[in-house]
């Protein structure tokens, strides 16, 4: 069976993805003062960091239309896959949802299923590989999808910021609570819900104590890690990346590793310094 995976710019692709012809993007937008960006090939990260640093305003980020993912689903493919960052974070969700049932009033007899990945960046990565793995294994599209919703279940996020002002600036931090917090280095632990939403579970003083926290949090909660791709992305900050790489595999084995860049929209979420980890 052909098939082909929609996956939202939230989402990283690796060069291999790029190259299959089995994924494609669908890419939001930010408005970051009076620019306008798209976030797809032509994202300049340093200049997208740049410009957030300079305007006081909170950057702001539009969905793909449901016309345009309309448009993604019409490319001739027997199985057609949508993966969207969570829906607790994007309209996202609802607009490729909304752009499937339009197109299957047209198409009833089409196979296209959209999975809200209920997290961002490489959780979106490793659902997509995960298609594609089933569908070179030749499952049935209604197994596959069954197959895919456990992983997203059994999926956990992890992320810690180096950069408070995306949460000043969106009102998630007062103006005297991100001051405090910055004058005395203190860094967020987060992760993501089951449900997708952002919660904080921890805090430390300096970027490496708070990743140290990360990764006890890591290795207590990952079951079978054996079987799990680790997947980091990072925004700017590719060091930092491998130094957690590399403490998180000397205390655990698992079957792959990958870290990516990351696209647009998870900069704007993370900001400069940012690091994101999905198991």
């Amino acid at each position: 069976m052909s098939f082909k995976v929609v996956i939202d710019s939230c989402g990283e692709l690796t060069e291999e993805m790029k190259k299959s012809g089995h994924f494609v993007t669908a890419s939001l937008t930010m408005q970051v003062g009076d620019y306008n960006i798209v976030d797809d090939e032509s994202f300049d990260q340093a200049d997208f960091l740049k410009k957030v640093a300079e305007t006081p305003s909170c950057p702001k980020s539009s969905c793909p239309s449901p016309e345009s993912y309309m448009k993604s689903y019409d490319c001739g493919m027997d199985h057609v896959y949508a993966v969207t960052l969570s829906a607790e974070l994007s309209g996202s969700y609802n607009s490729a949802v909304l752009g499937m049932n339009l197109y299957k009033e047209k198409h009833p007899d089409a196979k296209i299923h959209v999975f809200n990945s209920c997290g961002a960046s490489v959780a979106q990565t490793l659902i997509g590989l995960k298609i594609q793995e089933l569908e070179k294994e030749n499952l049935g599209f209604e197994e596959i999808i069954e197959t895919v919703e456990t992983y997203i279940a059994e999926q956990s996020l992890w992320f810690v910021l180096d950069n408070l002002e995306t949460l000043r600036k969106n009102g998630r931090l007062s103006g005297v609570k991100a001051f405090v917090a910055t004058a005395l280095k203190i860094k967020p632990v987060m992760a993501a819900s089951p449900e997708g939403a952002i919660v904080q579970l921890d805090q430390a003083r300096g970027m490496n104590k708070a990743l140290v926290k990360m990764v006890s949090y890591i290795l207590e909660k990952t079951e079978h890690p054996e079987n799990r791709i680790l997947a980091i992305s990072h925004c700017n900050c590719l060091e930092r990346a491998v130094m957690l790489k590399d403490a998180l595999s000397e205390k655990m084995k698992v079957k792959g590793i990958l870290i990516l860049d990351m696209a647009g929209i998870s900069s704007m979420y993370a900001n400069d310094g940012g690091i994101i980890v999905v198991i």
